[in-house]
């Protein structure tokens, strides 16, 4: 069984943001290093409820703007120099 608890490392340490539960002391464990591209939500004034209504508003919108046709704006300026 896999359990994964999100943490920070910091001064040589990984601390942990939430204490694991049903974890024996001692039990090995393997820690990912993730760039931070993500937006810190906090610093911009939106709790975890608002993200979560955000994430539902925003779902209609997910299989129009992962289609093919929208690839071109992964790249805009360029696209838009070629016109």
């Amino acid at each position: 069984m896999l359990t994964s608890v999100e943490g920070t490392y910091r001064n040589g340490r990984v601390e942990l943001t939430e204490q694991p539960t049903d974890i024996d002391e001692g039990t090995r464990v393997i820690v990912t290093f993730m760039k931070s591209d993500e937006i810190d939500l906090a610093s911009q004034g939106i709790n975890k409820a608002q993200a979560e209504i955000l994430r539902s508003h925003l779902a209609t919108f997910a299989d129009d703007c992962d289609s093919q046709e929208m690839s071109i704006y992964d790249n805009y300026d360029a696209a838009k120099t070629n016109l």
